[in-house]
């Protein structure tokens, strides 16, 4: 036992520290016995002294905690570990293979951006220092055990996990954890973020293991995704006229998950006629990084099309040349929401254009960039201006990497008979509410939506 002065609890709980009735910081609490252990360790995202004092104190001791249980290399599943670290944390961080890679580039990423908005904005103001530097980074890789997916590891006599796919992004995994506690046997299910059915790219999501509890994402709930065929068809009528009028289209994608799915659908719809053949070229030097961690793991991915290629727009200088050149062509570029990234600076290429066309791929936050372009207003701001909003704005929402109303219908179907009490995270209330009334028509009869610092005791 790693800390003797923890107390013994008579049944396993669950505390929810994030991601609760919101889409951001995801982090579970699980106490059994003398042992505690995190679902999770992600970064709040929102509004900057709101999301500093989420992220920068914990409501535990980080020297607590034995291990933890890493679903997928999401920032805001992953990016608060190294600030752990750095206030104490020396346990084990449970992942698969393609997730240990994956947490490296993202989490010195996100210490680079850190350490960059603290010399920007300079010490002198409070709260302005980074949260970690790349060294905690180091010591957190260091600190993960990586595992393959359906292989049972034994934590400590008392907990076992099994990482199961996901199909959410490569690597992602839903956790499943069997407890002994005082002769009683407990499971509980956490779903990470689930992936999509059928969108070949990634293997499917496997259905969720019933359990005492079921952690489930909620991103969805209630809403259903464009299919494959609709995106398609979608995508080559915004293309098609976008080349007639000698334009641009620009695509801003998060660099994890969404901009491989992305130009992989942007290839095989090219290869097949379904789009016009045009230049693709790719601003995000992180998108290239994950690139390669792909690479590496490409048996578990569909197989390139190779006839179809992508530029990597390796300078500011190439992004310029490209951006500003006459002939049409398909921009890729980092910055899903448009608040950040290399989209913004093509943006101000293109957003008074009328020959080109932004095309919309992720979720848009309600006060971001990309949900100003989505407003049928003539002007939007940004960059310390006011631009003519003249280029065409279009939305495609098939690429999305989370499970919709369906696709929960299938994946937990198997778990209703089985399982005691339903948990939702990671969703805003009008999905965690759509999801519950689903959960309750399927036949589950325990669904809640619980609130910071919630606890839940299992029942065994």
């Amino acid at each position: 036992m790693k800390h003797p002065q923890k107390p013994r609890l008579d049944q396993p709980t669950v505390t929810f520290l994030g991601a609760t009735q919101s889409v951001s910081g995801s982090m579970h609490l699980l106490e059994v016995g003398p042992y505690r252990f995190l679902l999770d360790c992600g970064l709040h995202r929102g509004p900057r002294d709101e999301a500093r004092a989420l992220n920068s104190q914990f409501s535990f001791d980080p020297a607590s905690i034995d291990a933890i249980f890493l679903s997928h290399a999401h920032v805001d599943h992953c990016g608060n570990i190294p600030n752990l670290v750095r206030q104490g944390f020396d346990g084990t961080i449970y992942c698969t293979h393609a997730t240990r890679d994956l947490i490296e580039v993202m989490l010195q990423d996100s210490a680079r951006i850190q350490a960059r908005e603290s010399s920007f904005r300079g010490y002198a103001r409070p709260g302005s220092s980074p949260l970690y530097s790349r060294d905690h980074v180091d010591e957190a890789i260091d600190y993960c055990h990586s595992v393959s997916y359906d292989q049972t590891i034994v934590v400590n006599p008392s907990v076992s996990i099994r990482f199961i796919d996901a199909g959410h992004i490569l690597g992602s995994a839903i956790v499943f954890i069997s407890l002994k506690h005082e002769n009683r046997d407990y499971s509980i299910t956490f779903s990470g973020d689930l992936g999509r059915r059928g969108v070949p790219y990634l293997a499917e999501p496997s259905p969720l293991p019933p359990a005492d509890l079921i952690i489930c994402e909620s991103t969805y709930g209630g809403k259903t995704h464009e299919t494959l065929e609709a995106m398609a068809e979608k995508m080559a009528h915004l293309v098609t006229k976008t080349v007639a009028r000698g334009g641009k289209v620009l695509i801003p994608a998060f660099s994890l998950g969404r901009t491989q799915l992305v130009l992989h659908y942007l290839r095989v719809w090219m290869a097949s006629g379904m789009l016009p053949r045009l230049p693709i070229y790719v601003d995000s030097p992180l998108a290239q990084e994950i690139d390669f961690v792909h690479q590496k793991y490409h048996e578990y991915l569909e197989p390139e099309v190779k006839e179809i290629s992508c530029e990597w727009l390796t300078s500011e200088d190439d992004a310029w040349y490209r951006s500003t050149h006459r002939d049409p062509c398909i921009l890729v570029a980092s910055g899903g929401m448009c608040e950040g990234g290399r989209i913004t600076q093509h943006l101000k290429y293109h957003i008074d254009d009328p020959r080109s066309t932004i095309v919309l791929v992720s979720y848009q936050s309600p006060n971001s960039l990309g949900a100003q372009l989505l407003t049928p207003v003539p002007k939007v701001f940004f960059h310390g201006q006011t631009w003519n909003k003249w280029i065409e704005v279009a939305e495609v929402n098939g690429f999305s990497g989370h499970a919709d109303k369906n696709d929960i219908d299938v994946l937990l179907s198997d778990a209703v008979a089985a399982t005691r009490q339903v948990r939702l995270v990671h969703g805003e209330i009008p999905q965690m509410l759509a999801l519950t009334a689903q959960l309750q028509e399927m036949g589950f009869t325990n669904v809640q939506a619980p609130k910071r610092n919630e606890m839940v005791t299992l029942e065994g």
